[in-house]
């Protein structure tokens, strides 16, 4: 089926922000995945101006969103080097989260704590919550603006170093983390991506990974705040839970810990500061069954609300691209 570009029109996004903008059928019956594959310049443009697209009206069921994430991007990626629990309900499709449906996800840009990321991802409603659950999303963009100069050097200079605990009895253990049994192919892996790894006596893994904190997008040369700075913190975590976690183990030892790129730890103002910037770029559009929102990886931080009911919403990942193609230098850095 041979589309016009017309079949589809674009509304703006809501005021005062630049995304997401609303992308709806302009007759009945379009399909979605053709149209992404007969005028997929014009999706990227639009993801290129905004970072993120709401295709809503269009009808799309799990079946059809790995099809629609092929079609622009190429074929889903395995979920691995995880950070949080899913469930794969197709082949490389998976639930967004697992994650208790009563506590709120930050904004964040999936997996930028790796050697390699996707570069996009597609969502799919097929059950919006009764309440909440939306997936807030922020212009990485806007959000690079708003943090002060000072804030920023010292991430720009050395970069984020996460350090990752697994099978102390908190968070994911290893085995789900890197889908496998082995420890000698996690190690290979970890190796491979410049990934410090350290087997304890007790089984415990740790590993330490230091990467970039500001990218420049390939296709706009925008800069970028990507990260997880923020969302790695351990006071980015609400307070009763971390309070919990923080009477089983010393903070070093939480499943994951985010600091400076040489080692310091990153002061709770300055998370404050960061936590601000995202939270003044945040803007979220309630779901609607069947709506499928595409997001530019590097131009737009995601999240989730917390939510009432049997939300379902499923995810892809594909279009890899490596840090060392991506990373900023920090000149021009306040």
């Amino acid at each position: 089926m041979r589309l016009d570009e017309s079949a589809v029109r674009v509304d703006p996004a809501p005021a005062g922000f630049g995304l997401p903008l609303l992308a709806r059928p302009e007759r009945p019956g379009v399909p979605l995945v053709e149209y992404v594959r007969t005028h997929p310049e014009a999706v990227r443009r639009w993801l290129d101006r905004a970072g993120a697209v709401m295709f809503r009206g269009f009808g799309v069921t799990l079946d059809g969103l790995g099809p629609v994430t092929t079609a622009l991007a190429g074929t889903p990626e395995a979920y691995v080097e995880r950070s949080t629990p899913r469930t794969e309900l197709a082949d490389r499709v998976y639930t967004a989260t697992d994650h208790p449906a009563d506590q709120r996800i930050p904004l964040h840009n999936e997996n930028s704590y790796q050697w390699q990321f996707p570069g996009l991802l597609a969502f799919c409603c097929l059950r919006p919550a009764t309440s909440g659950g939306a997936t807030p999303v922020a212009d990485t963009r806007r959000v690079l603006a708003r943090i002060p100069p000072a804030v920023l050097r010292p991430f720009a200079e050395h970069g984020v170093r996460y350090v990752r605990t697994f099978g102390a009895g908190l968070g994911l253990p290893w085995q789900e983390v890197f889908q496998t049994a082995s420890r000698s192919a996690v190690t290979d892996y970890c190796r491979s991506r410049d990934i410090e790894v350290e087997w304890r006596p007790d089984g415990v893994l740790r590993t330490c990974q230091v990467r970039p904190a500001v990218a420049v997008h390939p296709r706009t040369g925008a800069r970028v705040w990507f990260n997880h700075a923020a969302f790695f913190h351990p006071y980015a975590l609400p307070a009763e839970v971390r309070e919990a976690l923080l009477r089983q183990v010393a903070e070093e030892d939480l499943p994951n810990v985010a600091r400076y790129g040489d080692g310091r730890r990153i002061p709770r103002g300055v998370l404050a500061e960061l936590v601000a910037a995202y939270a003044a770029e945040q803007v979220a559009v309630p779901w609607e069954a069947g709506d499928v929102l595409l997001v530019d990886n590097l131009l737009a931080a995601h999240g989730r609300e917390p939510f009432s009911g049997e939300r379902r919403v499923a995810v892809t990942m594909a279009g890899p691209i490596r840090w060392a193609d991506v990373a900023a230098s920090p000149d021009g850095v306040g």
